[in-house]
């Protein structure tokens, strides 16, 4: 894997990691973690619930912007910090991309660690409409010693 990494600049944008949801994806997400939730595995359930039919997790629209985040990483940073919101959620046959921007680059020492950038990012899911899904913020340490100049 490359170790290389451009420098980071306020407005970039990651690349977006997208999925198409429906039952093969959200029975693969609730076997790992143990989520057999009617309301995601039946459409009775999900209608039972106020809603069309059955529907994803949240969690795993938190899953696909963690994907996306270590995508743009690799080895060069972690992650410190990663929260959104479930403002919508996701219905079979919907394709959900994860999105990310640059917000905020700093040069710091964080928890003892030189030479290292903070980054702060927007992140969010949204559907194939464009609509956001779960709209959240990120923050991460990049290892300057990694950056190629």
């Amino acid at each position: 894997m490359d170790t290389t990494l451009a420098p980071v600049t306020v407005g970039e944008e990651l690349p977006v990691f997208t999925r198409a949801t429906g039952f093969p994806v959200w029975n693969r997400f609730a076997a790992v973690n143990d989520e057999f939730v009617p309301i995601h595995m039946d459409d009775e359930a999900g209608r039972a619930a106020g809603m069309p039919g059955a529907f994803g997790m949240g969690n795993l629209q938190l899953a696909y912007l963690h994907n996306l985040v270590r995508e743009w990483l690799g080895e060069r940073g972690r992650i410190l910090r990663m929260q959104c919101r479930f403002r919508s959620v996701n219905h079979k046959g919907q394709r959900v991309t994860a999105r990310g921007r640059v917000t905020s680059v700093q040069q710091q020492t964080v928890q003892q660690h030189t030479g290292g950038l903070v980054v702060e990012l927007d992140v969010w899911t949204e559907d194939q409409d464009g609509n956001q899904l779960a709209p959240g913020s990120c923050t991460v340490l990049i290892d300057t010693g990694l950056i190629d100049r």
